[in-house]
Order: structure tokens, then C-alpha cells, then sequence
């Protein structure tokens, strides 16, 4: 009889439905062997899948019809008919699949970035509570109270080159982890992702929580290694290692299995010929590994970003990472497909919606002394100084991680210029905010034209949910801020010969350092709200709170 392994995670659910038509919703399901996957609800909305299999593992991604809009609905999983879920002797509420109507109260949005499932150097945890799990303690404690509609990850879901004493004894297992030639205690294939994902998503809070909030999810360079796709260069160099072409295959592989199916609503799903594919074959590990390498050799092939409507807020989850161009005379964030795409979701139907958020794992808008150094730095390695200068600023920019919008100069004077075109365009909508993590702290910054934008236009960074950042950085990026900041990124942009950037802007919340999670709460054009909670020993506290219409 199979089990669940892992598992369920609540993903898509249809917004702001009509309630004559009834609602949709997937839920990801790994059981321990090939099976029938059974979602009921509580009012009788049910589907069922058979599991399919990739790496000798086995998953289901289950559409559940016929929900009613405008209510919590408890669910249950069942595998050939045995009900799996939720155990018995579990301690939380009821998991359920909430549809919001259309009309309902305002969306809820929680979102962040950079969660250790446990710290690399052992089980003791200097870093302090984890913000996920104590989002999940108080819904859990108040399962009538409010709470998220959706919860964005906003990347490093799972660290595959920071690996915990636990994951590093498996590894340890299964190779010679002391190789000089491989690896060493990071990630080196598919089956080794698999325990990353085990070790996060096992969390009993964390399971209970992607149980009954829906997700979505973007990659970010942890996910796969430190400052991925961070330059020509560095490409070169790892695509040269021995182990790096399991390392990112494996990688792109487990994304899509665990996190990116998820995030496509069930019509996309049932045109997607990857999916359609594997649930067709025996075996669907061929097509998906190859599907994965094509990703790699070609960024054009393959498209990691997603759209998500909820009602009169659009999500436009961007590709960061796997997009990119890196060539130095045509560096690029997005590649042209990349671009072209965002840019038709953002001006299609402009007047369709209030609210416009821009997922992006690495913030836009940083700290102006932090901007003008990788803008200053993306200058050098382009050539503007020379050769010698371009060899320094390459090891410059690989030792300091300068790889953000900022070092991608034209890709951020085109997306700073599309904002203020939506901005200001006929149907501008009330605010357009560009939702990222990375960084390890949070911030509010509000950029300033010289031509007026209708749209208030905000960079809300949130990040880590589980994590750390040493003293030093937490001195740079207060500094990063700070007057003599901006005065030294001006000198160093005069250095490199880079232009000033296409927009100013200014530092109207934080920086906060800390576990964090950040909830927008959004509600026709007159009301938008943030909300900064930072978790302590007794859950989550108030940070910050905020109105911004």
C-alpha cells in the first residue's frame, strides 16, 4: 500500500470566482510508490490522479473541481482509496482549500525569501525562530482568523550548496563527499534535491502550512549554487568542473517537479507537452532530464516566469536567474522572449486591474551605493576602462556577488522605463510594487521621476525567512543608504564612465534585519497596505506597518 512522502501542497486556486460556476485547485502530492491520488472535499468538490513517475519517485499533481466560492473547505488525500491526510494524531486544524468570491474582502498577499530548513553548520540554530514557522503557529492558533490567500517564495526555497550536518551524513552515504573533484557536502543530482526538499517540506509547521495557503514559487541562485548564472564568465568556469552538468540538470529537474508545476493553473497544465508527456510514459524521467538540459544550453527555450490573476491584482512572477544573457556585449536579466513576454502581461488589459506586483527574486531598486558599485562594476567588465580593469572587475564582481538589476544596466533602464509607462499609461493602475528577497533584510524604497507617474510605484524587499547576514554586511547596506553612500557611488560611476540612473529614489521604510515575512493586504484602488512582522520566540511581531494609497 503506498504512502504519502510528502506532502500535500496546496498550489493553484481559481480568484475571485463566480459561484454558479464553481472553482479549481491543484494539490502536489510524492507518495512512495504508484498509486491513485484522491482530493475530496468536505461539500463533495473532488479529483483524482494517477501518480507519475520521475527518478524512481512518485508524484501527482491532483485538479480538484467543483469548489464553492466564498468558503474554507477541509480536504482529505487519499491513496487507493485509504485516506493519507491529515494523519490522525495530528495536532493542527483541518487543511482546506479556501475560494475567494468575487467581491470578497481584500487580498492577502505574505511573501519572502531565503529560508535555511536547518543551518549548515549542525542542528543548534544561532540564526533564531523561523519566520514560515511561526506564520504557520499563529494560523494554526487562530484557524478562523485572517490569514494569507497566497503565499509567494520568492526564491532559495532549498539550499543546495549550504547543506545541513543532516543532509551532508545522507550524502556522505551515497559518495565520497571529501572527492576534490566533486562536489564536496553540496547537491550533486536529482536524488540528492529530493532530501533537500524532504528536509524542508517535512517541517510539521511548514507541511500543515503549504497544506492550506496556497503557493507560488520562483527560483533563486541557491536553489541550484551561490551567484548562479552570475556572468560569461563565470559560466565558463563551472560548465568546466566535472560535476556541474548533474549539478544543474538535477537542479532545473527538481524545480519543475516540486515547484514549478505548481504554479500553472490547470488549463496551462493541460496544454504544457513536458506534462503531458510524462504522465503519459512509464518512466517520465528522459523527457524531463531532457527538458531540463535544454533549459541550460538554451535560456530561450524554456519560460520559468508565470502570470496569476487574483481578481483585480495581476502577479507577474519574472525569471532572474535561468533568463539571463550573459554574453558582456549582450548582457541581459531577461532574455528577448523573456522581455517581450512581461512586457505584453504588464500592458495587457491595463484597465482590467487595481494592482500590478513584479515578482523578482533580487530586488530592483538597492541601496544607491550598492547600485552605482554594480553599475560601476558591469562598466569595467564591458570594457570601458580597458582590459586590465575588465580582468579586475570580473574578480570584482564574482568575490562581492554584484549580479543584481543594477549589473545588468540596460535591463534596468527597460524595466524602469516600462514601469513608467504602465505608470502613467490611460488606465495606470492605483500602485505597481516589485516584490523581492534575496538580500537578506527588508526595505521600502519609492523611486522619484522627472516626469510625474500616476501609479504609486514601491520596491518591497523582504528577506530572510531563515537566515543570517553577518555584522559587516548590515553596516554596508545602512551605509549603502546613507548620504556618503550615495556620494561614493557617484564617484565610482564617474570611475567606470556609467551613466546616472534612469530614475532616483529614496529609502521610506527600514532597513529591517531579522527572520521576516511581509503581507500585502489589497483592496479595490483606494486601499493598500503592508505589513513587516519579525519572528521571536513568542511568533511573529510587528515591525512595520504601512498605507500606501
Amino acid at each position: 500500500m503506498a504512502e504519502l512522502r510528502l506532502g500535500p501542497l496546496l498550489r493553484y486556486v481559481d480568484a475571485d470566482a463566480d459561484a454558479d460556476a464553481g472553482a479549481n485547485a491543484t494539490i502536489w502530492i510524492e507518495a512512495d510508490g504508484p498509486c491513485e491520488a484522491t482530493v475530496r472535499t468536505a461539500t463533495g468538490a473532488a479529483g483524482s490522479a494517477r501518480t507519475w513517475r520521475v527518478a524512481g519517485h512518485h508524484y501527482a499533481l491532483i485538479t480538484v473541481t467543483g469548489l464553492v466560492p466564498g468558503t474554507d473547505d477541509p480536504y482529505e488525500v487519499a491513496l487507493d482509496g485509504r485516506p493519507v491526510w491529515p494523519p490522525p494524531d495530528s495536532p493542527f486544524p483541518p487543511s482546506v482549500i479556501r475560494v475567494r468570491a468575487a467581491g470578497g474582502p481584500p487580498l492577502r498577499l505574505a511573501f519572502g525569501s531565503c529560508r535555511w530548513a536547518a543551518k549548515p553548520d549542525g542542528d543548534d540554530d544561532p540564526v533564531g525562530p523561523d519566520a514560515l514557522d511561526a506564520l504557520a503557529q499563529r494560523l494554526a492558533g487562530a484557524p478562523a482568523g485572517e490569514r494569507p490567500d497566497v503565499l509567494l517564495l520568492l526564491g532559495d526555497q532549498v539550499y543546495a550548496d549550504e547543506t545541513s550536518a543532516g543532509i551532508r551524513e545522507q550524502l556522505a552515504g551515497r559518495r565520497d563527499i571529501a572527492d576534490p573533484d566533486g562536489p564536496g557536502g553540496q547537491i550533486a543530482d536529482y536524488e540528492e534535491y529530493t532530501l533537500l526538499y524532504y528536509e524542508s517540506w517535512l517541517d510539521p509547521e511548514v507541511r500543515w502550512l503549504l497544506s492550506t495557503v496556497p503557493s507560488c514559487m520562483i527560483f533563486d541562485d541557491h536553489d541550484v549554487i551561490d551567484d548562479w548564472n552570475t556572468s560569461d564568465a563565470w559560466q565558463r568556469e563551472i560548465r568546466a568542473t566535472s560535476w556541474w552538468h548533474e549539478r544543474i540538470t538535477g537542479g532545473l529537474m527538481s524545480y519543475w517537479v516540486h515547484q514549478h508545476l505548481g504554479n500553472l493553473a490547470p488549463a496551462e497544465l493541460a496544454a504544457d507537452p513536458l506534462f503531458k508527456a510524462v504522465r503519459a510514459a512509464d518512466d517520465g524521467t528522459a523527457p524531463v532530464r531532457e527538458f531540463a538540459e535544454r533549459a541550460d544550453a538554451d535560456v530561450t527555450s524554456v519560460r520559468w516566469s508565470f502570470r496569476r490573476d487574483f481578481g483585480r491584482v495581476r502577479l507577474l512572477m519574472a525569471d532572474s536567474r535561468c533568463a539571463r544573457v550573459l554574453a558582456e556585449d549582450r548582457r541581459a536579466m531577461l532574455d528577448a522572449g523573456e522581455w517581450k513576454w512581461l512586457r505584453e502581461q504588464m500592458l495587457d488589459d491595463p484597465g482590467s486591474y487595481d494592482h500590478l506586483l513584479l515578482g523578482s527574486s533580487l530586488p530592483w531598486l538597492l541601496p544607491p551605493a550598492i547600485h552605482d558599485a554594480e553599475a560601476w562594476n558591469a562598466a569595467l567588465c564591458g570594457g570601458a576602462k580597458g582590459a586590465r580593469w575588465a580582468r579586475a572587475g570580473e574578480r570584482i564582481r564574482q568575490a562581492a556577488d554584484l549580479e543584481h538589476w543594477a549589473a545588468f544596466p540596460r535591463s534596468f533602464t527597460a524595466l524602469t522605463e516600462l514601469i513608467a509607462e504602465v505608470g502613467r499609461g490611460p488606465e495606470a493602475p492605483a500602485t505597481i510594487c516589485v516584490l523581492s528577497g534575496d538580500v537578506h533584510h527588508a526595505y521600502i524604497a519609492e523611486p522619484r521621476w522627472t516626469e510625474p507617474v500616476a501609479s504609486r510605484v514601491l520596491q518591497l524587499t523582504c528577506s530572510p525567512m531563515h537566515n543570517s547576514i553577518p555584522g559587516v554586511m548590515r553596516a554596508g547596506f545602512r551605509f549603502g543608504w546613507s548620504r556618503g553612500g550615495r556620494a561614493l557611488g557617484r564617484l565610482l560611476r564617474r570611475h567606470g564612465r556609467a551613466g546616472r540612473p534612469a530614475v532616483r529614489w529614496d529609502l521610506t521604510g527600514g532597513p529591517w534585519f531579522g527572520n521576516q515575512v511581509m503581507t500585502l493586504t489589497l483592496g479595490g484602488r483606494d486601499e493598500a497596505h503592508v505589513l513587516l512582522e519579525q519572528a521571536s520566540e513568542g511568533g511573529l511581531r510587528e515591525a512595520a506597518s504601512t498605507g500606501f494609497v
